[in-house]
């Protein structure tokens, strides 16, 4: 069985005005009194944590909530709460971390890298080698845009009520080697992607290859990068059984010597947009039929498509169960439009998934 681990980047906001708070490099220091799961990021206004890898996604979530809760509460000695949502619904103006990288970023990128401040959730699934990763980077395409509907959680950007369910991808999909790629082919044909990229000047080296799925630098892993950061960590374990059953099945179609799907980059920018816009209130996009679908159907056309992995890991009655409940309750940004609609304040929102982001449950 595949080991799966998730990443989270979570905002740091103020207790008092939950607007964002540049404290996450000290709240990071004072957490990793406890496991160095803990890393700061890009910005001073969020942290980000990462669990172990495992077989087990009960495990994977019985962890993610201890993470949260033990950064929750490094944050609140320094007035602070950190939040699982992907953007900062107040007009923020972000403070970069030190270090000379983040600074040549800065640099190089100019406004793109400065108002970046988004949060997004990483899943890490173990491949047997870099040439069976590079074939399920390739046969998992299709299917990507349906993770981002289901975290679609940043509805407001800088204030405004952006009309998105995921407006995070809107922004990050901004940087030049972000989202959807084409068809590798093998390791070499990833590698003269990668190659491409560097040489061109769009990333500074292999840290910026933000491609919506990608080999890992650090681990035997593919990491898919395309979901917002969830709320409720029911909905991460979701999407983290999901992505293993992506790529056992993935894996199991390169063995059995079936070609990936010929999708072009252009559809599949056009199905990310869809998700990114609606979420999983309206269609999605089927890529390889190239039409409309409701988005519940194209979630169901995923869960048939790997259900046999999905068997196998033990994951379905997890998977039939999350999806139920978000066919009723509606994604993180269902959740953020509702607090909003209560009285029209932004504080509602950022207080309310504070609560939830320690305090809910991982079960679906």
């Amino acid at each position: 069985m595949r080991t799966v681990g998730i990443e989270e980047e979570l905002l740091v906001v103020s207790s008092d005005t939950m607007r964002p708070l540049p404290v996450g490099d000290r709240v990071v220091a004072d957490a990793r009194a406890w496991p160095d799961q803990f890393e700061p990021e890009f910005k001073k206004e969020q942290v980000e944590l990462g669990s172990a890898p495992s077989t087990s996604i009960a495990a994977i979530g019985d962890e993610v909530h201890r993470l949260r809760t033990e950064m929750s509460a490094a944050a609140r000695r320094h007035g602070a709460d950190v939040v699982a949502i992907a953007s900062s619904p107040f007009k923020v103006r972000p403070t970069i971390s030190d270090g000379a990288r983040y600074a040549e970023m800065t640099q190089k990128f100019g406004l793109l890298a400065r108002q970046q401040l988004t949060c997004g959730q990483h899943v890490h699934v173990s491949v047997a080698s870099p040439e069976e990763g590079v074939a399920v980077l390739d046969r998992i395409r299709p299917w990507l845009a349906v993770l981002t509907a289901i975290s679609g959680n940043s509805p407001f950007w800088h204030g405004e009520l952006t009309g998105y369910a995921s407006y995070r991808s809107i922004m990050w999909g901004l940087w030049p080697t972000a989202g959807p790629t084409e068809t590798f082919g093998d390791l070499d044909g990833y590698r003269r992607a990668m190659d491409e990229r560097l040489a061109s000047g769009a990333a500074m080296d292999v840290g910026m290859m933000y491609f919506d799925a990608r080999l890992s630098s650090h681990y035997p892993t593919v990491e898919i990068r395309v979901p917002d950061v969830c709320t409720d960590i029911a909905d991460a374990l979701l999407i983290a059984a999901l992505a293993r059953g992506l790529v056992d099945t993935a894996a199991a179609e390169w063995r059995d010597g079936r070609d990936p799907a010929p999708v072009s980059v252009g559809l599949l920018r056009a199905a990310a947009w869809r998700a990114a816009r609606w979420g999983m209130a309206d269609d999605l996009v089927d890529v390889v039929a190239t039409t409309a679908v409701p988005a519940h159907r194209q979630l169901a056309a995923l869960v048939d498509h790997i259900a046999p992995a999905l068997a196998a890991n033990g994951d379905t009655a997890r998977v039939e169960t999350a999806v139920r409940r978000l066919r009723r309750t509606g994604t993180g940004a269902t959740f953020q439009l509702r607090s909003y609609a209560q009285r029209s304040d932004l504080a509602d929102v950022v207080r309310d998934a504070a609560a939830r982001t320690v305090g809910g449950s991982s079960d679906a």
